[in-house]
């Protein structure tokens, strides 16, 4: 899956642990989060060393969706020392995804 790392209740909390960090929660049925998908492995890639990228699916994790109270997907999730900082819901463009970015880090 490229620079986009999948998480689960196990490596979750090391991932996010002093880094400023991007968290989607997703599920495989959503069409768009699978429209993310994309924009995502991008955004990675561009933004390395400014962000790590990781992906919850909330079908297999529901602690980690409900610890975060995740209601409705896609919702990208910011972390910033391992506190939340900002969350955005459904699928978005790159060019929004890296101003955010900007803005919250």
């Amino acid at each position: 899956m490229g620079n986009v790392k999948e998480l689960n209740s196990e490596n979750f909390d090391k991932f996010i642990d002093g880094d400023n960090t991007i968290i989607d929660f997703y599920a495989e049925w959503c069409g768009p989060c699978q429209m993310l998908k994309p924009v995502l492995e991008e955004v990675a890639k561009e933004a390395n060393g400014i962000v790590k990228i990781g992906k919850v699916n909330v079908d297999d994790n529901t602690e980690l969706a409900q610890r975060f109270e995740v209601r409705s997907i896609p919702a990208l999730i910011f972390f910033k020392d391992r506190k939340q900082v900002h969350r955005m819901h459904g699928a978005v463009d790159k060019e929004k995804l890296l101003e955010e970015i900007d803005e919250q880090f």
